[in-house]
């Protein structure tokens, strides 16, 4: 080991780029934890991905998709205008 080390040309911050992903602190309940490491040690993958992955499904999810009862609603109305 040297004695001295010059850092006069270093910078501060990550050694390792960013690649998409930030860190962040959240509270989740212990039940939705423990089933999703369960189902990550079943599957072989981390259980961090899978919540990320269950995060990115229920945001491409449309709020324009339409329910049973909306359908059965508009089948109804127009059942009627046909006879």
């Amino acid at each position: 080991m040297k004695k001295e080390y010059d850092f006069s040309k270093g910078k501060r911050g990550p050694v390792a780029k960013n690649t998409g992903k930030t860190r962040i602190t959240i509270y989740l309940d212990d039940d939705i934890i423990a089933a999703f490491r369960k189902k990550g040690d079943e599957i072989g993958r981390g259980y961090q991905t899978l919540i990320n992955d269950a995060l990115k499904e229920a945001l491409s999810k449309t709020d324009s998709a339409v329910d049973a009862k909306t359908l059965r609603r508009i089948l109804r109305e127009e059942l009627k205008k046909v006879g």
